[in-house]
Order: C-alpha cells, then structure tokens, then sequence
C-alpha cells in the first residue's frame, strides 16, 4: 500500500499556488521559557542563571510592570550570576579555599543547589558555602536538618554549625560609588558580621548602598542588627522594605572553583521585581545554565512560584530560525524545511501565551529551540522564504501537530489524545526513508543461554546451522557489546561483552531501530511492573504476568491495553507510550506485544496447550523418557532456520513501527515527498486535511 502510494505521489503533478491573503494573526517577539516552574504543566528549574556576551551587557529592572531605564552595564565577555534572594542554608564559613571548595563539590552532587562565595569579614577573606533555593522557610529548615544529619559532612566542616540564611536584611544610604560601598561592605565585616554591596535604580544610573545580614526572620535580623551597631554606620542601619527593588552583591566562586576568579552574583527579591537584561552590542548573549548556547534578543528574569523564571525574549521569525533547524535536518530537501517552517509558525500562534509568562518552553513539550547556537542557513532561508505563512482551518490558525515517523500511517487525534480534529486525521505516510543505509543486526543466543543484538558487520556465517536449522554466526572483531535492543545509544544496556572467533546462534535478524521500524525488550514481569507502577494510580500488586491490546485505533495505534486482565487507566491514549516504557518510553503505540512467557505447543488431532510462569516444559521421545526445560530460557526450532526465544518466566518484547505521538505531518514523510518534487504547500495540506495556506 505504502509503495503503492510513493509511486502514485512520484506521477501526480501538484501546480504550487501562491499563499492566500487572509487576516492572519502575527507575533512581533515570542517570549519563550527556558526555566519555569508550573506545577503540574511544566517544571525546569536552575538556582540561578550566568550570562555574559562578548560585546558587554545591559540590566535593568521592571516593577509591576512599569518599564525601567538601562542603570548597569557588565564588561565584554564578563560572567553575570542571576538569582533569587531567598532561603539558604550556610554550611561553612572558612578562611580555608581548600575545604571550603571540597566541601561544595559534595554539596553541589548532591543537591546541585550549592553555592561557594565569599567576603571580607574580621579582616580576612572568608568563604561561606551555601546550599538551597528554598522558598519558604520551613523548607529551608528542612534542609538545616537534612545536612545537619548527613555524617558525610562532618569531616568536610571541622564541626561547623550550619544555619540559615534569608531575605532580611539591613541597609545603609547610598555611596558615592561602588568602591566607597565596597569599603563600607569590609568595615562591617571588619565587626563580625556579614555585608554586601547592594545596587538600587537611581537617575542616570545605578546606587549603590551596603545590605547587612542575610537573616531568616525579622525577629532574626533584630539580632544581627544589635553586633552591626559596633560598626561605623551602623546606627544608620535600616530594614529593606519588603518588596523593594534590589540588587545583593555576592563574590561567587562556583563556577571558576578557584580563589583568585569570583564573578559577580546578584541575587534579587522573589517579588514582582523583573529583572532584564540585553546584549550591549550586536552580538548574542550566552547562558551557562543551558548548556552555554548564545540567544538572540533579550532576557527577562522574575520569581513564578516561588522558583527563579528565565524568558528570552526575541523576533518571532528569529525564534523559527532556531527551531527549524533543530526539528528537522538542515540538510534534508528545501521543500520540506518550508514545510517545518509554515508549520512550527503555525503551532505557536494557535498556542497564544501558553505558558503564563511565555508562549512556549523551549524543549519538545513546544519545540526544541536552541538559539542562534542551532541556526543553519538552510533553515534560516525556509524561515525567509514563508514568513508569516501559516495554516488555516476554516479560518483559524491550525494546532500543527508534527512528529518524527508516523510509522507508515500517522495516527488520528484521538489515538493520541482522545479528541477528534477535522485536520488531523491518518494518512498513509512514506516514512521507509528513516531506513536508508542502516545495518541489519542479528538476534543471537550466547554460550551463557542469553538473548541480545550484535551490529551484522561485526559477524560473519560460517555457513553451518545447528540441529534446528539455525545459523551459525562467528564474531569477525574483539569489544562487541552485545545490546539488549538493536541500536547503539548509551541509554540501551549492554548484555555481554563478546571477543574474536566466537560463535553464537541466530535466532533471527531486522534492521537496526529507527523512527520507521523498532525492537524493545523483552523485558521481565518485574521490570514492567516498575515502570508501570511508577506511572498510574492503581497500582498492580506483583510481577506483570500479561499484557494484552484490548483496543486500537483508526491508524493501528494502541489505544487501550490491559494488564494482568485488568484495563490500565492513563490521562490519554498516547501516555501508554511512557506507562510501558522500561529505561525511557517506547518510541510510539504503534506496536505488536510478544509475550516470550508464554509458549504453545501443538499437538496431535490439532489441539493446542500454552504453557506459562515458571513451570518446566517436558519433551518425550519414542523411548518414553522425558526431559524437562526448566531454565531461564527455552528456544524452539522447526529444523528449518525459523527459531522463537521464549523464556520460563513472564517476558514482554515490543515491535513496532513510527516515533512521537504520530499526529499531523511526519517529518521523514515530508522529507521523502520533498524528494519525489512535491512542493511545502501540498506536503502540509497532504498531512492536515481542509488546511489552507495563508499570509497577512
């Protein structure tokens, strides 16, 4: 069918027409999240966030949402912490670097919410180590006894006691500048107690004043306020307002993990301060936190429940610069990246402001985006040469659904979802091009009597077969990992590991996995009820001794299954795909199930009997005498080649066919149509039915 169809797509001729004017919405800037917290829709979080540009940066502040003048610059190529002042615990508080840094890479495995700073106090840099990004102060307390309870940190801390730290502070009046403030900071050190330069908005330009102490409470601060009256000024200490608009200055030692090179931490209130920042120059500014890519346009920071928020703000069409290139191959057909590019513009205006404070995340739950870091231009040129296109149904902006492979079909909204949507309906998809160049790889049986895939070029037949009919395959190279699934990547385990000259027994042999075809497992009846009782409700009680498709959809997808006899309840047919996952989610619902637990034997006059569990399978010959297979594994062969790998206890292997959800257009489809000279416009009104192609 699928053949049939490439070939009567290769002989019609589609005349492109130009896009329809219409009323079409548009998005100057899209505002899209790189770190936010919604509970319950999207959680990626970061204590705190590092820019730094090589043509310098500009920061400024947004209260309640009044815009702010420029009043701070920070040096080319310079590093500039970000993050809410909240409620930490202090650890340590050394003159030693040494511990002090030990002590944070043990803080900072285990929590990754650790901090090493430093300051000028009894007249000697000292330097605190830190841990959380709590919001309130109960959970900060529960830190305290976390650490205070941790044995390992004994020796790290020489009997420190740690306690905690958060947003009260003291503060004096402004300075002329930011040296006479830092020299104020070390005459309060200088009597015992903790002082940071502080930066407020002032005309023209930013103040600068001395923040003391760093308490939990006010009842807290009352005391730190009593030790600062030793220092001069310290009769003119007065409590930060709530809600005011701050900047607290930390010399953060985290990231270059040497005593000799802080950069600037500013930690600000979890308020309705918003804090931006945007490039001095013409070049991109680069984010630390996010695996150091560069982004175009600027940046917006602010609290969201309690938790540090990171929005980059930018043009519209920049963003799908990004976005294009990551979703689909820059290498792969013009026609198809137009496609993408119609596509993705389409998905986030039908979205509109999706995410509160942004339109859309920037990983796949909206589109990966990567910022200028992914930009090709081969995408950027597709962005270019659609702009403001998009897909209408009946007059609105259409929700385009992509995925990688539909599998040879792609799958109804309802497979998915449970909703039905006019454009999103199945069709047949030429996806066999995900297939291209791969290698078969061979299911083996090793001496050990277990199962796993060897990569085909790394054996060769020795051009006998057992007494099955199965062949007999001999290793050619010594490090072959035998893998548990017929693909290299670091998440599938390896079996065994196998050298030179040895021979193991085919049991059978496919393609390497790919978004078109693939192989899981199989996988053991623990090792399912783990992962399916890590994602439902109702939990099963025991091993997982069956899993059976109780329904399908219009596209062959799984829309319902059950286990043990019993339905699995998930929020949406598509939500199977990670239920039944073991070690990360199955690739799609289009998928067969074998049960290798379950073995049925045929015998005379045609009856049949299925054995299954653990009970030991018993083969007789003409002699009378019985032998029984009641190992972990029992292969059956027919003499001819054909072999079937069963196992004694209950076992699951997935077969199936697509990658993603399988709804709207299938990227390797697009690409193979792109290849056959079918132009973007028809690729997309191919996959969403009724769509119509318009412009501003």
């Amino acid at each position: 069918m699928l053949l049939a169809t490439a070939i009567l797509l290769l002989f019609t001729t589609v005349m492109a027409a130009a896009p329809a004017r219409a009323a079409v919405p548009t998005l100057d800037n899209i505002r899209v999240a790189l770190f936010l917290q919604l509970p319950g829709k999207y959680t990626s979080t970061t204590p705190e966030a590092t820019f730094s540009s090589p043509g310098g940066m500009t920061i400024g502040i947004t209260v309640g949402g009044g815009a702010a003048a420029p009043w701070m610059t920070a040096p080319a190529s310079a590093n500039v912490s970000l993050a809410l002042d909240d409620f930490k615990v202090k650890v340590l508080e050394t003159a030693n670097f040494a511990n002090a840094l030990s002590l944070y890479k043990y803080l900072q495995t285990a929590s990754r919410t650790a901090y090493l700073t430093s300051l000028s106090k009894g007249g000697a840099i000292q330097y605190q180590v830190l841990e959380g990004a709590y919001t309130t102060v109960a959970e900060a307390q529960a830190g305290l006894a976390r650490w205070s309870a941790d044995a390992k940190l004994a020796p790290l801390t020489g009997g420190y006691k740690s306690e905690l730290q958060g947003p009260f502070h003291l503060e004096t009046p402004a300075y002329a500048n930011k040296a006479a403030a830092q020299a104020a900071a070390a005459g309060f050190g200088n009597a015992g107690v903790d002082a940071w330069v502080a930066v407020r908005e002032g005309k023209g330009g930013a103040l600068y004043s001395v923040m003391v102490g760093a308490a939990a409470s006010a009842d807290a601060l009352k005391t730190i306020q009593a030790a600062a009256l030793k220092a001069p000024g310290g009769a003119g200490l007065k409590a930060v307002e709530a809600n005011s608009a701050y900047l607290l200055l930390r010399s953060d030692h985290s990231a270059s993990q040497t005593a000799a090179a802080p950069h600037e931490l500013y930690q600000f209130p979890a308020g309705d301060m918003k804090l931006w920042i945007a490039p001095a120059g013409q070049q991109p500014i680069k984010l630390a936190e996010r695996s150091g890519r560069t982004y175009r346009g600027s940046f917006e920071l602010s609290a969201v429940n309690g938790k540090l928020a990171v929005v980059n703000e930018l043009p519209f069409e920049h963003y799908l610069y990004s976005v294009v290139a990551i979703e689909m191959y820059p290498s792969w057909p013009a026609e198809a990246l137009k496609a993408q590019a119609v596509a993705a513009r389409s998905f986030v205006l039908n979205k509109g402001l999706g995410f509160q404070i942004a339109h859309v995340v920037d990983t796949t739950l909206s589109q990966a985006y990567y910022g200028t870091t992914a930009e090709q231009p081969s995408a950027t040129a597709a962005v270019d040469a659609t702009k403001g296109e998009v897909a209408l149904y009946d007059g609105k902006v259409i929700e385009a659904i992509y995925s990688s492979s539909g599998g040879g079909m792609t799958a109804d909204a309802s497979e998915a979802w449970g909703n039905t949507v006019p454009y999103l309906q199945p069709a047949a998809s030429p996806d066999q091009i995900s297939e291209a160049a791969l290698l078969n790889w061979h299911r083996v049986v090793l001496d050990s009597g277990e199962t796993g895939y060897i990569r085909g070029d790394l054996v060769k037949d020795t051009g006998r077969k057992n007494e099955a009919g199965a062949r007999i395959l001999e290793t050619t190279t010594d490090g072959i990992n035998v893998r548990r699934h017929p693909i290299i990547q670091d998440t599938v385990p390896v079996v065994a590991g196998i050298g030179k000259g040895q021979t193991v027994i085919e049991i059978d042999s496919v393609i390497e996995s790919n978004p078109m075809n693939w192989e899981r497992g199989p996988f053991t009846g623990e090792e399912m009820a783990t992962a399916i009782n890590a994602r439902v409700s109702d939990k099963i009680n025991g091993l997982v001794t069956s899993i059976a498709v109780s329904k399908r959809g219009p596209s062959g997808r799984v829309t319902e299954i059950t286990v043990n006899g019993k339905a699995v309840a998930v929020s949406s047919p598509d939500g199977l795909r990670s239920v039944l996952g073991v070690g990360g989610s199955l690739p799609s619902t289009k998928f067969e199930i074998e049960e290798t637990g379950k073995m049925t034997v045929l015998g005379a006059g045609g009856q049949t009997d299925t054995r299954t569990g653990s009970a030991p399978l018993y083969v007789m010959g003409s002699d009378g005498r019985a032998t029984a297979f009641n190992g972990e594994y029992v292969y059956a062969g027919d003499g001819k080649g054909n072999v079937r790998a069963a196992t004694s206890a209950p076992g699951f292997a997935f077969s199936g066919q697509g990658f993603g959800h399988g709804v709207g257009m299938s990227q390797f489809g697009a690409y193979s149509l792109a290849q056959q000279g079918y132009d973007y416009q028809y690729i997309l009104q191919y996959y969403y039915k009724g769509i119509t192609i318009a412009k501003e």
